[in-house]
C-alpha cells in the first residue's frame, strides 16, 4: 500500500531541445495538482534532458497512469517521458 510520503516520483523528459518543454510539462503537472520539488535540466549529446522530483500525493491522476498521461499531454513536443516511483529510481541507482 502506498502512503502519502511514498508518492514521490522521478519524471524524466528527453528529446530535441525546443521552446516550451519545461513550460508544458510543469503546467500539466500543476493542472494535476502535482508539486515539483526539484528540477534539473541540461543538454546532453544534443538532447534536452530534464529530471524532476515530484510529489504526487495529491494528484488527480492515478500514480500508475501518470507516465502515460504525461507522455500523451506533451507528445506534440516530440519528447519521451518516463515516470518512476522514487523508491524504484533510488534502488536502480544503487545497483
Amino acid at each position: 500500500m502506498w502512503y502519502n510520503h511514498a508518492m514521490k516520483a522521478v519524471v524524466s523528459v528527453i528529446g530535441t531541445d525546443k521552446v516550451g518543454i519545461i513550460a508544458a510539462v510543469s503546467a500539466k503537472l500543476a493542472e494535476w495538482n502535482i508539486n515539483i520539488e526539484d528540477i534539473s535540466q541540461t543538454i546532453m549529446q544534443n538532447n534536452f534532458v530534464m529530471i524532476m522530483l515530484v510529489d504526487a500525493a495529491d494528484s488527480v491522476v492515478p500514480f500508475d497512469k501518470l507516465g502515460g498521461e504525461l507522455q500523451a499531454a506533451v507528445s506534440h513536443l516530440g519528447v519521451s517521458v518516463h515516470v518512476q516511483h522514487e523508491d524504484l529510481f533510488n534502488a536502480m541507482q544503487r545497483v
